[in-house]
């Protein structure tokens, strides 16, 4: 029996390997002998460019870029095996994380950054660029980022205009003359983790902004700067931004890249499935077992649980996913390609204990799902007796 085991990462407790060994671990609890290949995946967040250099045997760089409020930070990104694919996540040089809490304001925060990272790597002579844009601190519709690259924002008296998502407003046009000219040489490719628009109630400011530090005042706030910013980008270049599916991930970044760039948003799993040969490598699998942190109607949003069931479903294989909790709206993946799922928590459960016990609780829920599968297996041998 080969049992092939996909999850994302279940964040802030387990990374996508450990969330991998501690389902395998389960699954060896009921079928101690079976074949069992592990391939963490990733949505476009943090740890995507970590699981694309182990799955393709590459290795990891670091480089000196300014981080989301202008300081100096050591950022690591990916180059692939195939010694042509760079991979940049927005969380390693814009990232939330980066940013005390008490200093949280995307009013203020910058991308730059992350086109500092994009540089390096075209500097290395790559032909594709994949940015992972989850866990960002900014709202500044990427103009930090293309900024980095050569383009610049100015204002109605041709000014530069300074950084950061409160600035945005005051952009009147940008001149593009200065573009890193190794950007037209390369694929240069979004990987999102989520679908939002750039503007309106589900665009990057009003449904992101407040965890990045955005008061519901300083959220409307940007999102009329964002939806200026388009209205300058469609004057200049054609290109309408404002409603286009991802153009909303990581405060704007797609907007910025598409205008500007040259480059295409993709869902951030199928990013991660391809580049891993995820089809190839479970052709001949009885079993997937995928999971995340949180299974609900969102993850039917391009997350990689989706994204297996429906891989899984094309090949007729069976998909189980294994989850911390399941949320509201979780059914209808089931009608995308999960067989079945089952969470970690049981009952009321504390969210700080179960997230310090995360390992122990998904490697039980493994083992409840693999009883279940050995249950049915039982009853299909009855069958043909």
């Amino acid at each position: 029996m080969k049992i092939v085991v996909a999850p994302d990462s279940f964040k802030e407790s387990l990374s996508a390997p450990e969330a991998a060994a501690a389902i395998s671990e389960g699954i060896r609890r009921v079928f101690p002998d079976a074949e069992i290949e592990q391939i963490p995946l990733a949505d476009g967040g943090e740890g995507t460019a970590q699981t694309l250099v182990e799955a393709t045997g590459g290795s990891t760089r670091s480089a000196i870029v300014t981080d989301p409020l202008g300081e100096k930070v050591v950022a690591q990104y990916g180059l692939l095996g195939d010694g042509n694919t760079a991979v940049v996540e927005m969380a390693a040089a814009s990232g939330l994380g980066l940013v005390p809490l008490t200093q949280r304001n995307p009013m203020r925060t910058t991308s730059h950054g992350t086109g500092e990272l994009v540089a390096v790597a075209l500097d290395q002579g790559v032909e594709e660029v994949v940015i992972g844009v989850g866990g960002s601190a900014t709202v500044d519709g990427g103009v930090g980022m293309v900024e980095a690259l050569g383009v610049k924002p100015l204002d109605e008296n041709g000014g530069r205009v300074a950084r950061g998502g409160s600035n945005l407003s005051r952009i009147a046009s940008f001149d593009t003359s200065g573009l890193n000219p190794r950007v037209g040489a390369c694929k240069i490719t979004v990987a999102c983790d989520v679908d939002n628009p750039l503007c309106g109630d589900n665009g990057a400011a009003r449904v992101y902004g407040p965890q990045k530090g955005a008061t519901q005042a300083t959220a409307e706030a940007l999102d009329a700067a964002l939806a200026h910013l388009s209205e300058v980008i469609e004057r200049q270049t054609g290109i309408v931004v404002k409603d286009m599916p991802g153009a909303g991930a990581a405060g704007g970044i797609g907007a910025s890249v598409v205008a500007f760039l040259g480059g295409t948003l993709c869902s951030g799993a199928e990013v991660v499935l391809r580049a891993v040969e995820f089809g190839k490598r479970v052709a001949d699998a009885d079993l997937i077992v995928t999971g995340e942190g949180r299974l609900d109607g969102q993850t039917a949003s391009g997350k990689p649980p989706a994204a297996v069931g429906k891989i899984g479903k094309q090949l007729g294989i069976p998909v189980i996913a294994i989850a911390g909790t399941l949320g509201t709206g979780y059914e209808s993946l089931f009608e995308m390609g999960l067989n079945a799922a089952t969470a970690g928590a049981l009952g009321p459960v504390d969210e700080r204990e179960a997230m310090s016990n995360a390992r122990e609780l998904i490697t039980a829920a493994a083992e409840r799902a693999m009883r279940f599968v050995k249950t049915g297996t039982l009853l299909e041998r009855q069958d043909t007796v």
